[in-house]
């Protein structure tokens, strides 16, 4: 046995031993170089079935290394516990494994500290690119004007951006929440109890903005006494109980509601814990509707009634944009820095139905 071949340890000069042609050649058509289109196709196809059959793996290091390229993503999530980031991170991934890209994945755990070593670890490795996957922590510490001293592509998702040189993506979600609330209306619901997102969040604003737009067009009357505000509370599940709470507190106000909108799916979620608890049903005596479908939405007791983020689109969407920039730096050509606003989807399931008669 060939232990050198064994070992995956093939070289260049293997190849051209084996396949007769100089190992000049060989590695201009190995290694795609422009001059390999001037090289007869007979040639390179006898070139690569011989590496082939000899196993011979390019050294990807020292490509690298030659080129300034090395096909590597940074992917920082500020708290991978959030049930937001997951399907998120299956678009970025899907996406980078089609484009031939390594990701790189870190967890900033919701600490300043940490995500700004771990951009020192990244740039260190010599990403070509970032995506940043956003929620409360980068509203709250603002770290926009770090990244872009950076001078690396970068695209943050789930953040509106319109300045500077980083790219985002985002849902709608002023169009989202008239959906939602567009949907209840349908039904025949106009004693609605809103429960909004925590002040810090710019998501809880733009859906605010889009309740406030659809009551507005259809004179449907939001009364201050149904609506709650969830505390600015910094844990990605901190929702559940903030909806448990919340429709507690709903209840004790004796303001009668056929319907509650919540902030989000995980504090919608709380709110149906809440009313079974206490011998409401869902949706016979209330319903209920969130906003995101993330995972659990499809399967709680009754499946929720939500708007939808295509977060995996979201991912892929982040995916193309950042490395079409890096393309336009390697090229050295110029690139316009896309924001991106993705339309949500309602979907409807069991937690919601008409008012009863």
């Amino acid at each position: 046995m060939n232990l050198r071949k064994a070992k995956g340890t093939t070289t260049i000069r293997d190849v051209a031993r084996e396949s007769g042609f100089s190992a000049a050649t060989v590695s201009i058509v190995l290694n795609q170089a422009p001059l390999a289109r001037y090289i007869p196709s007979q040639t390179k196809e006898k070139i690569e079935k011989t590496a082939k059959k000899l196993g011979y793996r390019p050294n990807q290091l020292a490509r690298s290394l030659r080129s300034s390229r090395n096909h590597t993503l940074g992917v920082m999530v500020l708290d991978l516990t959030d049930p937001f980031c997951v399907p998120i991170l299956r678009g970025i991934e899907n996406s980078l494994y089609r484009a031939s890209y390594v990701p790189i994945l870190a967890d900033a755990h919701n600490d300043r500290v940490r995500f700004e070593r771990y951009l020192e670890m990244l740039l260190e490795r010599r990403v070509e690119g970032l995506i940043v996957v956003a929620n409360w922590m980068y509203v709250d510490i603002n770290l926009l004007a770090d990244l872009e001293k950076r001078e690396i592509p970068t695209v943050v998702l789930g953040y509106d951006l319109q300045r500077g040189a980083i790219g985002s993506v985002l849902t709608d979600d002023e169009t989202g929440a008239q959906w939602a609330l567009q949907h209840l209306h349908s039904l025949g619901h106009r004693k609605i109890a809103f429960i909004r997102g925590p002040k810090m969040l710019a998501d809880s604003s733009r859906r605010w903005k889009g309740i406030r737009t659809f009551a507005s067009s259809v004179g449907l009357e939001i009364d201050p006494r149904l609506v709650l505000e969830l505390p600015d509370l910094r844990e990605p599940n901190s929702g559940f109980e903030g909806g448990s709470k919340a429709t507690e507190e709903l209840l004790r106000r004796k303001k009668p509601f056929t319907a509650i909108m919540a902030f989000d799916d995980m504090t919608a979620l709380g709110c149906i814990r809440t009313l079974t608890r206490l011998g409401i049903k869902v949706p016979e005596q209330c319903s209920v509707i969130g906003f995101d479908d993330i995972l659990p939405a499809a399967f709680s007791m009754p499946a929720l009634t939500t708007v939808r983020q295509p977060m995996e689109a979201m991912g892929t969407t982040a995916v193309e944009t950042v490395i079409e920039a890096i393309r336009a730096s390697f090229e050295r050509r110029e690139y316009a820095v896309i924001h991106h606003k993705i339309m949500p989807e309602l979907v409807v399931r069991e937690s919601t139905r008409a008012v009863s008669s």
